[in-house]
């Protein structure tokens, strides 16, 4: 395999500037939210059209129940293995040092890698970018029973747009289901429609921001009332699911989960999929690209 890499730039002009220090403001989406037509792809028309109104879709089934076993075998081993929990990709929760994340487990895992270079995943993301991708990031997390924490509102877009340099919100996630997603567990929700609209927040990014932000999200949350605001305009969408199943949405939606204080884990694997055509360039709000593991400067396209 060949691998792709791209100089970083300043060129691009930021039209989504955040964290400027001059106040949180809502702007309208500049681009496109589908990129690809229902001939290109496993989605037929309406479900693209649905995809591009609210800014996300559910995939029922995705893996066998022979992959589900595999993954969460390799899932349970993983969060028991001590060097795994040493290394650099692997974030634990703050207070019981049980394992959150491990990222850029694509290229560390060779179960994870097969399937997020899967023709079932990659040609769900090629069609909805309209375009080859490759994987602007990875992890598995766990949100163990009793223990596991929340994820706090936020757009993912801002995040690598503010700290990766990610130009546009061309990029797709796929979050695959381990474990049952009960509304009880702390499954993901999603204000719908709310991918349309981008929240420039008011804070400003920390040095070394993500070591914190990985564990509790702190710069790029929007202020309350306009969450507030948002949840009353678009409402909010609690997405249950069985094992096996899958979500996939747009870079740009407003989400979050809460935390799980039942004894049923719940488990995925994320998998972040970005237009090759929209490859990052110098991070528009920070003083650095942050490491490869948590955003990829490799833009070898998936699935190849």
């Amino acid at each position: 395999m060949t691998t792709t890499t791209s100089p970083i730039s300043t060129a691009t002009t930021d039209f989504y500037p955040t964290r400027t220090g001059e106040g949180s403001k809502v702007l309208d989406r500049r681009d496109p939210v589908v990129h690809g037509t229902a001939e290109q792809g496993p989605f037929d028309a309406e479900t693209l059209r649905s995809f591009d109104a609210k800014g996300y879709l559910s995939i029922d089934q995705l893996i066998s129940d022979d992959e589900l076993t595999l993954f969460k075998d390799e899932l349970k081993r993983l969060a028991e293995d001590p060097e795994v929990k040493q290394d650099e990709r692997t974030v634990v929760e703050a207070k019981s040092d049980e394992v959150r994340s491990i990222f850029d487990i694509h290229r560390s895992n060779e179960i994870f890698a097969k399937i997020a270079n899967d023709p079932r995943v990659v040609n769900r993301a090629r069609q909805i970018l309209g375009s080859e991708v490759y994987i602007h990031q990875s992890r598995i997390n766990y949100k163990p029973g009793f223990v596991g924490k929340d994820f706090t509102w936020h757009s993912d877009f801002e995040t690598w747009h503010a700290e990766d340099g990610m130009p546009t919100p061309r990029a797709v996630s796929i979050s695959i289901s381990l474990t049952d997603n009960y509304s009880f567990n702390g499954p993901l929700m999603i204000m719908p429609g709310s991918h349309k609209h981008y929240i420039s927040c008011q804070a400003e990014t920390p040095e070394d921001n993500y070591k914190k932000s990985l564990v509790m999200q702190g710069a790029g949350v929007p202020e309350p009332q306009i969450l507030s605001d948002f949840a009353d305009r678009f409402g909010i969408d609690v997405l249950e699911g069985p094992a096996g199943g899958a979500i996939m949405f747009d870079s740009n939606c407003m989400h979050a989960s809460n935390g799980n204080v039942t004894p049923y884990s719940r488990s995925n694997v994320f998998i972040v999929y970005n237009s090759v055509e929209n490859t990052p360039v110098e991070p528009f709000a920070a003083p650095a690209p942050r490491p490869e593991f948590v955003g990829s400067r490799d833009y070898t396209p998936a699935g190849q």
